[in-house]
Order: structure tokens, then sequence, then C-alpha cells
């Protein structure tokens, strides 16, 4: 199954729903060099955008902020490899999750196209089922996955999790 698609509880295995930014890459560095290199182009200062991404998208898109997801998603396409590297041990961690039949998902209060490019970086993007962005993210995630997913926030809990 592939991101995105509906996930209803798990058929096997634990379900699992992982912080993208605690666990696998924390994207908030690429995050607020976009949002200073485009300020002059979106027409609002960083500094007046509230700290929850999942509130500054939405504070974009009421300021008429233009095309400014397709311009996130292009700037981190060209910088994520910079930003975001792989772990090993988070790597091997969602791959033994997976292969043991664990449904895992992502939330991040990230704007979807950033979380996309950065699971795609990070190598995880084929074995996540299911990913939620922006603001309660998490809640819209364990609506998906089952109030009994186990919530994980860091990459010391994602390896502990698959051991």
């Amino acid at each position: 199954m592939a991101v995105g698609e509906s996930a209803t509880a798990p058929v096997s295995g634990r379900a699992l729903a992982i912080d993208l930014d605690g666990a696998l890459g924390d994207t908030r560095p690429l995050w607020r060099d976009w949002l200073r290199s485009a300020e002059g182009v979106l027409g609002v200062s960083a500094g007046e955008l509230p700290e929850d991404r999942g509130e500054a998208a939405a504070a974009l898109d009421t300021r008429g902020a233009g095309n400014w997801r397709a311009l996130l998603e292009r700037f981190a396409e060209d910088r994520a490899p910079v930003y975001l590297r792989r772990d090993a041990a988070a790597s091997a961690a969602l791959r033994t999750l997976a292969e043991a039949g664990d449904e895992l998902g992502v939330f991040t209060d990230a704007p979807e196209s950033l979380a996309r490019v950065a699971l795609a970086q990070l190598g995880a993007d084929r074995r996540v089922i299911a990913l939620e962005t922006g603001t309660e993210a998490l809640e819209r995630l364990l609506g998906r996955l089952g109030a009994d997913a186990t919530v994980v926030r860091t990459r010391a809990q994602l390896v502990t999790a698959a051991t």
C-alpha cells in the first residue's frame, strides 16, 4: 500500500504513528530556510507566521501567497539532500517493522509537499502506509490507524519498537 491510501485497523502486527521530525528527519531547518528565501516572493515575513507549520500554511493560504506549495516543493526537492540524511538505525527499524507486518503511519505539522519530499529523501516513503500533515496531524493519523496505535516520537523509540 502506498502513502496516502486509506488505512483501517491493522491486518497483522501493530500500528505505529511516527513523528517525522522527531524520529526520521527534522524538516524544520529546511522549512525555515525556505521561508526566509521566499519572503520577497510571498510578500510575507517569516516572523509574521505562526511557529506551528499547519497554522503557518493556513496563514499563507489566507494571505494569498500564491503558489507557495509548489515553490516549497521545488525548494525542498533541490535542498533535501543537504538537510536530511538517512539514519542507518532508523532505516533498519522501518524495514524490520514493515517486514513484521506492522502498519507505519507518519505525522508532522509540516505541509504535505515538504513531508512527501522528506519521506522520499529518507527512504521511508515505500514503508509508510499513511501520511498526515498540518495541524492536528497526529489525531487524524490515529483516526486512520486506530486509537491503540503506538505513538513514536523519537529515533530511539523507533529503534526500540523494532527490537
